[in-house]
């Protein structure tokens, strides 16, 4: 079974200043806590987070895909299952080119 979980998270929003996808890869074997995250802009962006919980008072799982799109969180999010491939080479390019929508 593989330890590792990458997802792909649509924000719908109308906030400039932020992602409008995050890409996460989740620590199954670790609470699901993410080991790394990409944000992507409108402008497709992106910015790398190697820690992702550094700056925040609690540290909290990543929804499971299901939890995402039950829209307990709001129907503004729509989450899908992405390869790892995909994950590696937006966070090693910097490029993202997949869509901002969903």
């Amino acid at each position: 079974m593989n330890n590792i979980e990458y997802i792909k998270l649509f924000w719908k929003h109308d906030f400039p200043d932020e992602p409008v996808v995050i890409l996460y890869k989740v620590d199954l074997k670790h609470d699901r806590l993410a080991i790394q995250a990409i944000d992507i802009y409108a402008d497709k962006k992106t910015k790398n987070i190697s820690k992702f919980y550094k700056d925040v008072i609690e540290i909290v799982s990543i929804p499971t895909i299901e939890e995402f799109n039950s829209n307990e969180y709001g129907d503004e999010f729509y989450a899908c299952s992405i390869t790892e491939k995909e994950f590696e080479e937006t966070w090693n390019s910097r490029i993202y080119k997949g869509t901002i929508h969903y």
